[in-house]
């Protein structure tokens, strides 16, 4: 060595920072700030323009930009975001009940960040105790105190039998009227109506009253779809009748079925049948892969899809490839 020769050492934080020259990783920000865009590593140089969060508000008009330094640190990021106190873009507004809307319901955000329309009023609405029906009396919904009712509340009008009302239903409406009361009146049903596959139980085959009932039952094995009663009301018609919907055949020579629980050989199924509604399942075997799988099916109507495992090996030699199979 020279004797006035001097060494200087120091120690690297990485042996790859020989090579490496040094980047910027993901600036750090504040909450809100959106790095949802950012890239994890920055050349030097390289400027990033920070945005807040939607639903964030940015503390300058114009977007600040941060540069990646030879150091590898960021400048200064001068942003702040904070939550929006204002309402969302749109913003609809609901009235209370018993309160109803003067002004727009709707109102829009809009570029100069003012809003369309000024916010709504909402009005408490008052009515007068309805008038019940000659020959009648009304139910109110909810207990009434005083000599009004709000807007809103509703009430059930009903007549001396065996007369019926022209409408039912009543309330105090947003222009602070009351509905006026039904005229009640002289209701007749025709004699009720049979049905396929089904009988009438507990009826007297004549007219029937308002209100008055009768109720049916299928006959063995179909099943009843709808309400078993129906009713004569105020219009003169009956309600809905009910349908008896017929049961199926499990339409399959051979194989094995899950069925009310017991998984049965189909010859095991006696009488050959299920009752509309119910569930059957159907167990194939797959001959390629050796392995079997059960298949769902429903009776509807008299109408029980059969898989296509067994449908194909029902088709003449030749129209089908057989990959599957039922369960022997």
């Amino acid at each position: 060595f020279v004797p006035w020769l001097k060494l200087n050492f120091f120690c690297l934080t990485s042996p790859s920072s020989l090579f490496l020259p040094p980047v910027c990783g993901r600036p750090r920000v504040s909450d809100g700030v959106d790095v949802s865009s950012m890239k994890r590593v920055f050349e030097i140089g390289e400027d990033v323009t920070l945005s807040c969060e939607q639903g964030y508000s940015p503390s300058t008009a114009t977007p600040p930009r941060i540069t990646c330094t030879a150091t590898g640190e960021w400048t200064p990021a001068n942003l702040a975001c904070s939550r929006e106190s204002r309402p969302q873009l749109l913003n609809t507004y609901l009235s209370l009940f018993r309160y109803v809307m003067v002004g727009a319901n709707e109102s829009r955000c809009l570029h100069d960040g003012t809003w369309s329309h000024p916010p709504p009023l909402c009005k408490g609405v008052n009515c007068p105790l309805p008038k019940p029906p000659r020959e009648g009396r009304i139910v109110h919904d909810k207990a009434v105190t005083g000599t009004s009712t709000i807007y809103g509340q509703g009430w059930t009008y009903e007549c001396n039998p065996p007369k019926a009302p022209s409408y039912e239903r009543g309330s105090c409406m947003a222009d602070g009227s009351a509905t006026e009361p039904p005229v009640c009146r002289d209701v007749s049903c025709s004699i009720p109506p049979r049905i396929a596959n089904g009988v009438i139980t507990f009826a007297v085959m004549r007219q029937h009253s308002y209100k008055e009932k009768v109720k049916y039952s299928c006959l063995e094995p179909y099943t009843l779809e709808g309400e078993a009663e129906i009713q004569c009301q105020n219009t003169g018609n009956w309600s809905s009748k009910p349908v008896c919907r017929a049961p199926c055949e499990v339409g399959i020579k051979r194989g094995r079925i899950f069925y009310n629980g017991r998984k049965i050989w189909i010859e095991d199924l006696r009488p050959n049948r299920v009752l509309h509604g119910e569930h059957v399942a159907f167990y194939c075997k797959n001959k390629a892969e050796k392995c079997g799988y059960p298949v769902a099916s429903t009776c509807n109507d008299g109408n029980l899809p059969i898989p296509d495992c067994y449908e194909r090996e029902s088709m003449p030699a030749g129209q089908a490839l057989l990959k599957t199979g039922p369960v022997d």
